[in-house]
């Protein structure tokens, strides 16, 4: 950690290294220290190993697709299909046939059968993202297919089971959905017997960090580019911006920022924010500039002992301090290191590197 006035912040990129995507990965990789946070993370590997019906909650770009395949791969349904569909991307009136598909010459064009989405997913997993979008007439489909495992595909006089996996997830209030008649109330309750709610990155700033820090490694090895660090006031934006686009806005800022800069340092200019969130004005600079460093210190500190699992003298090695020193922050922030020795990011199992 250097002091506010100090150089760039050296990012410990071989702890992300480790990690890059190979062709056979057997990690599931959810990163976030934050309390809150982590414990949906618990609540997500004790779901994984059941197959009870998940509805995950949480703002756009928080991760609910990631939620979704982690508890995929986790579970006993890994090695099959995972199968992502956004409910209101889907036009109306072809719902029923991409979620039940149809036998040939069920309507005029049908020349082929089509298995349709229940069908492909058979074994796996179905995740249906923005499940409030999802028709009333669907949702009878899908209550009946919940209750019984069965379903007839358009046009046939069959009735057709299919073992899946439901992970439905929305972004949005449902039970205010079922009280305004969008989403029936006996879907609701069958969609939710376990529910994980993602709080906003607004709300888990000590993960700030470790994200930029991930996404850096990530795109400077896939683009071949020299950024290696962010500068302190870099980190000191993005720490003191609240990221109404969460997770996914952060990967673009720091993939643009990766993508555009020709040195080892990405400085404050290299992290172009939408506009949408700025700090207060109403403090004098330097006041402001101070809130924004202590946060930062308290932040950065947390990720390096959740980084080494609470380790100081690694920690403290990392941030290129004094070991004292970083024992006087840490007394400082009145941070439990206790609480790092039995954290962990990773989620041991199957393919696949996301992040949340």
């Amino acid at each position: 950690m250097t002091d506010a006035n100090s150089g760039p912040h050296h990012v410990n990129l071989q702890c992300f290294r480790s990690k890059e995507k190979s062709s056979r990965m057997n990690v599931v990789e959810i990163i976030g220290v934050n309390p809150v946070f982590r414990a949906e993370v618990e609540k997500l590997s004790r779901t994984a190993t059941c197959d009870a019906s998940v509805l995950i909650i949480g703002e756009t770009g928080t991760g609910k697709e990631v939620f979704a395949r982690t508890i995929h791969n986790l579970g006993k349904r890994g090695s099959k299909p995972f199968i992502p569909v956004n409910c209101g991307a889907i036009p109306v009136d072809l719902v029923e046939n991409e979620l039940f598909g149809h036998e040939r010459g069920a309507y005029t064009g049908a020349s082929i059968s089509h298995v349709g989405l229940i069908g492909e997913a058979a074994g796996g997993t179905l995740f249906l993202d923005e499940i409030d979008s999802l028709p009333l007439m669907a949702q009878v489909k899908l209550l009946r297919f919940l209750q019984e495992r069965e379903y007839r595909p358009l046009g046939s006089s069959k009735t057709l089971r299919a073992d899946v996996r439901i992970i439905s997830a929305s972004s949005v209030d449902l039970r205010k959905a079922v009280a305004a008649g969008r989403l029936r109330q006996d879907l609701f309750f069958r969609l939710n017997v376990v529910t994980l709610d993602i709080p906003p990155l607004r709300e888990r700033r000590e993960d700030i960090i470790p994200f930029a820090e991930h996404f850096l490694c990530r795109y400077a090895t896939e683009f071949n580019k020299p950024a290696r660090e962010f500068s302190q006031d870099a980190l000191i934006k993005l720490m003191s911006y609240n990221w109404p686009g969460n997770v996914r806005e952060m990967e673009n800022t720091i993939e643009r920022a990766v993508v555009l800069s020709e040195q080892a340092v990405i400085g404050e200019d290299g992290i172009v924010l939408s506009g949408a969130d700025t700090p207060a004005t109403h403090e004098p600079f330097q006041k402001a500039k101070a809130k924004a460093v202590d946060q930062f210190e308290r932040d950065y500190i947390q990720a390096l002992l959740m980084a080494h699992r609470g380790n100081i003298t690694r920690a403290a090695d990392t941030a290129k301090k004094d070991r004292r020193a970083f024992v006087h922050l840490i007394r400082k922030h009145k941070i439990a290191v206790q609480q790092f020795k039995t954290t962990s990011h990773t989620l041991g199992s199957r393919e696949l590197q996301e992040t949340v």
